[in-house]
């Protein structure tokens, strides 16, 4: 018998920043927040949640900001 399993992401989940500014080039409200899950499947089909990716990009300077790099007000306005 064969078994597929492995990894695969799930759907992106993106939300605006509204009211906060970039700390790279400083423009308000230009920034969006993505979050994207990662699951083990089975035949293709998703088990349980392995972790999740979260990083935000500024689309005025394109600079991208991983989890660890996000500022504080970044991260109240992703959690509310």
């Amino acid at each position: 018998m064969i078994l597929f399993f492995g990894t695969k992401p799930g759907k992106k989940e993106s939300k605006n920043l509204i009211g906060i500014s970039c700390p790279h080039c400083g423009q308000n409200g230009t920034l969006t927040a993505v979050s994207q899950a990662n699951y083990f499947h089975l035949f293709w089909i998703p088990l349980f949640k392995i972790g999740t990716n979260r990083f935000a990009e500024c689309s005025h300077c394109k600079r991208g900001f991983y989890k660890e790099e996000f500022s504080a007000e970044m991260e109240r306005a992703i959690n509310q």
